[in-house]
């Protein structure tokens, strides 16, 4: 293997990996999106002020899903349950906690129809969201490949093709947005 290919090859698989950590974060987002069923991961974004320390949910308690329209959150800190709440209310989530002093419960009531259409806009914008990082990602790379290129580093026919690699790159991981799209919308508009 010459130079040029290593290059090229080191090039088009920091691309690759650049990629899929977008169709990565871009999944992960689609968990927080809350669907019909009750899910721990609605609660990832919640923040709450512990002792003065913006603090992750998940770092202050369990979280668990005993029942489809249920999650259950046990603080290991009874004394933070009025902070987890006063977090819960402020977030984007759109729950209201009880507690009965030991336990935080958020019941999930039905999606109506109008609010599962507005799910899915917002699951669309974070698949454009994905897909927009990752051809950010080819237009580096590809800009990459033309400063090689013109700095004599590789040839014409190496750009090209290394740039054909990339576009299928490219093509896979946005399929794969679409694919993780599509299985969410089915589920936020299961009744």
């Amino acid at each position: 293997m010459s130079d040029e290919d290593d290059l090229v090859g080191g090039l088009l698989e920091d691309g690759r990996d650049r990629m899929q950590k977008c169709v990565d974060s871009t999944r992960h987002e689609f968990g927080s999106v809350r669907t019909g069923r009750a899910n721990p991961a609605l609660l990832d974004r919640i923040v709450v002020d512990y002792y003065g320390t913006a603090t992750p949910l998940k770092q202050l308690a369990t979280i668990n899903a005993p029942e489809a329209r249920l999650i259950s959150i046990q603080p290991y800190d009874k004394s933070s349950i009025k902070s987890i709440e006063k977090a819960i209310l402020e977030s984007d989530v759109g729950l209201t906690p009880s507690n009965d002093g030991a336990v935080v419960r958020l019941v999930l009531p039905e999606l109506t129809q109008e609010r599962r259409k507005e799910l899915v806009k917002v699951v669309r914008g974070i698949a454009e969201d994905g897909r927009i990082a990752i051809r950010n990602v080819r237009r580096d790379v590809m800009h990459d490949l033309r400063e090689l290129k013109e700095g004599g580093d590789i040839g014409a026919d190496d750009e090209h093709r290394a740039e054909g690699d990339l576009q299928k790159a490219t093509d896979a991981r946005v399929s794969e947005l679409d694919e993780l799209l599509k299985v969410k919308e089915e589920e936020i508009l299961e009744v």
